[in-house]
């Protein structure tokens, strides 16, 4: 039997007879996966010339059983219009580009974050979507400053209401360090610090948020000295500098009600 176009036979370790499927577009070879039956594997080759001549084939009309991954549909479809290949499902615009995990799921990224997600596949476990970053699985919302404890809504927003959109001018983190939080009161900003010692004691409320995140730090070396084992994790000052913090730490006040524990 003549092998077909873009079928490429092989044998996995154990002997099975497999089938690979490629081309070639625009001097750049494509490997669109492996199949079971050469039938399949020359079905996504087909297809996926289709893909790359056909205009009217976008990434909306992708169904469940195509021959070709959705992925491998999103990168032909971005290399056919925008005439670069990623080996992720991204699709580039003019100022932003979208990363996808289905036709109707998407995130949506600056064009800074391009080489970044380029070379970084997204995954999802448990609603959560991470990257591999030098040997670590790295949280999303991490690289634009929302830390894992934060709160949507509380803690930082997304601007336009579209929590897949994390373009930077649609992020705003409204508190930036554990354990404060920000609130109004006369028409002031202020910033109310609390930890959590067998329930959530308050250890002050303070008029910038550095003394704010201060004072949280401040709580856990007093908690820690006086014996209480929990893995507290600190507020770290990015830019400030060692004399300007210690100046803070000393001045800082603490809750009476904090000092009144310590000494049960």
């Amino acid at each position: 039997m003549p092998q077909l176009p873009g079928v490429y036979q092989a044998k996995k370790k154990n002997g099975t007879l497999y089938y690979r499927s490629s081309l070639t577009y625009r001097a750049k070879h494509i490997s669109l996966g492996s199949y079971d039956t050469a039938e399949s594997a020359h079905e996504a080759y087909l297809l996926a010339n289709r893909i790359l001549q056909d205009q009217s084939l976008e990434i909306s009309r992708y169904h469940q059983d195509s021959v070709l991954f959705f992925e491998k549909w999103v990168c032909l479809i971005n290399f056919r219009d925008n005439g670069i290949y990623f080996s992720n499902p991204i699709y580039i615009r003019p100022s932003f580009f979208y990363y996808y995990f289905s036709p109707s799921h998407f995130f949506i990224f600056d064009r800074d974050d391009l080489f970044y997600y380029a070379n970084h596949k997204i995954s999802c476990r448990g609603g959560h979507y991470f990257v591999a970053d030098y040997g670590m699985q790295m949280n999303i919302r991490n690289r634009y400053g929302i830390k894992n404890y934060a709160v949507l809504n509380k803690d930082y927003r997304f601007i336009n209401g579209n929590t897949n959109d994390y373009r930077y001018e649609n992020i705003e983190i409204l508190n930036a360090y554990h354990g404060v939080s920000s609130f109004r009161q006369n028409g002031e900003l202020l910033y109310r610090t609390k930890i959590h010692v067998r329930g959530d004691y308050t250890v002050g409320i303070y008029r910038t948020e550095e003394e704010a995140a201060i004072a949280y730090n401040k709580a856990i070396d007093l908690l820690i000295k006086a014996g209480v084992k929990k893995a507290y994790t600190p507020n770290y000052m990015e830019g400030m500098s060692p004399a300007a913090y210690a100046d803070l730490y000393t001045a800082v006040q603490i809750s009476p009600k904090i000092i009144h524990y310590l000494s049960e």
